[in-house]
């Protein structure tokens, strides 16, 4: 399975999300295949880069098992379907930790060899974020587009929000970083660019002093 897959079908903010954990993903497997060997330097930029994407990838996974998934379990014919995604980041739990455990491996030693040790474990964590999130897009949103405008998910809107406002910046610096031409437009048919900038830029200028300067590095 390629490590970026292309969505069909509308575009949510879900997707959104999505495509930036494909982003992170391919940019990660990309820097380790070109890492040199013996380059702490480089290796600890790159944990410090899947910190982040693990983090902002558990809050997501946090909100859908505590919000998202019960709103769902009420749902005509999505039961069963619920309980397979919950199965489903049970795995992805395992194969994000296993990538952690590879990546900080590499960062206490710069190796190639850790670094090839690395890269296998986020292809390895790619293959079952990708079968989740493929799955997802095209088998649990359908079932959920017909209640977006609803009272009770937009009350669960609410309590997917990030906890505090440089947790919120900090998401929005890390979607918008790379974000394509479709994820843009739809993010700012939905938040105008003037907030989106200011969350960004000012309550997640951390995103810009310790993540994005990683990428630009690879570059």
């Amino acid at each position: 399975m390629d490590i970026v897959s292309a969505m069909t079908g509308p575009m949510t903010m879900n997707r959104v999300i999505h495509a930036a954990v494909r982003r992170d993903l391919g940019r990660l497997e990309s820097a380790l295949a070109a890492a040199p060997d013996g380059d702490k330097v480089r290796a600890r930029q790159l944990q410090v880069a899947y910190a982040n994407l693990h983090d902002q990838l558990g809050r997501h996974h946090e909100g859908e098992d505590t919000h998202v998934f019960p709103f769902l379990a009420r749902v005509e014919g999505a039961t069963e379907l619920v309980a397979v995604m919950e199965a489903e980041h049970e795995a992805m739990a395992d194969a994000l930790a296993g990538a952690r455990t590879a990546m900080d491996a590499y960062a206490s030693t710069g190796s190639a060899s850790d670094a090839q040790h690395a890269r296998n474990a986020i292809l390895r964590a790619n293959d079952v974020v990708e079968r989740h999130l493929h799955h997802e897009e095209n088998d649990l949103e359908p079932l959920m587009l017909p209640h977006l405008e609803t009272p009770e998910w937009k009350a669960v809107e609410k309590q997917l929000r990030p906890a505090s406002l440089a947790d919120t910046g900090r998401f929005m610096a890390w979607v918008q970083d790379g974000m394509p031409d479709p994820e843009r437009a739809y993010l700012r048919s939905t938040i105008p660019a003037p907030v989106t900038f200011l969350l960004s830029r000012l309550a997640g200028r951390s995103y810009y002093r310790d993540v994005a300067p990683v990428w630009q590095a690879g570059r």
